[in-house]
């Protein structure tokens, strides 16, 4: 069985300054480019984050300040890396919790929306953990015997998940081959907004996933507590959440 493209599928990895979706910048980003017909197309970029890379993050990746000294920062490529994505849908490995919030961030702060709402998304770690509960490595080194060299080089890492998205594909006959079930298959429909901070119930009400309104809807925290979207708008959450509970906001 092979997988079922309506549409291109970007698979993507990036390495960056750390962790924070809102204070760190990307260093490197790539992404693979799998048309309907198989056919591939990859880009890779170095980037200037404009701030240091700390020692302990570098030790991780590999990149070093003096490495992205003269290189692009991501302003001045966005507009192709926006054009590059343009009509596909996202994968990648751990690409829900950080690779797409990143980009999405990134893309926000140029005044670039990727309307990840209009766009299905697949993390290959998730179908990996529902199935067997591993990591990259381990993922590589399963499904497709081979060890991973060079992990958290970010063109090994999203060649090695496109392969292990592929041998996935082959060996569970029960998972669905398109885009869209797989989406379904693991779970990240439920959620709103990119970091799992809103997600949807069954009965399609919006609900707070986090704090002290956990499980509430955002719509009736709103209107009962109206300082508590001034208090997230002020807070340090990432764009694409800022964008989505404004959205519900202006509708009340």
């Amino acid at each position: 069985m092979s997988i079922n493209l309506l549409r291109p599928l970007v698979f993507f990895d990036i390495e960056s300054t750390g962790l924070s979706i809102t204070r760190d910048r990307m260093v490197e980003v790539a992404l693979l480019k799998v048309f309907p017909n198989q056919h591939t197309e990859f880009k890779r970029y170095l980037l200037n984050p404009g701030i240091p890379i700390p020692a302990e993050v570098s030790a991780i990746h590999g990149i070093k300040d003096e490495d992205v000294k003269f290189a692009p920062r991501f302003e001045q490529v966005a507009g192709e890396v926006f054009e590059f994505l343009q009509d596909s849908d996202l994968a990648g490995f751990n690409a829900l919790r950080f690779d797409i919030p990143m980009l999405a961030e990134e893309f926000f702060r140029v005044g670039l929306d990727l309307e990840i709402e209009k766009r299905q998304t697949v993390d290959v770690q998730l179908i990996f953990h529902k199935m067997e509960e591993r990591n990259l490595s381990a993922a590589y080194r399963f499904y497709c015997q081979k060890e991973l060299e060079n992990a958290h080089s970010a063109e090994a890492d999203i060649r090695a998940t496109w392969d292990v998205f592929q041998a996935q594909i082959q060996r569970y006959p029960t998972l669905p081959n398109s885009v869209e079930g797989i989406a379904e298959f693991t779970g990240n429909q439920q959620r709103v907004d990119l970091e799992g901070k809103l997600i949807k119930a069954q009965d399609g009400v919006v609900k707070f996933n986090f704090g002290k309104h956990k499980g509430r809807s955002v719509v009736d925290v709103f209107r009962s507590e109206p300082s508590y979207y001034s208090w997230m708008m002020d807070g340090d959450f990432p764009a694409y959440t800022k964008k989505i509970i404004t959205e519900i906001k202006l509708n009340l």
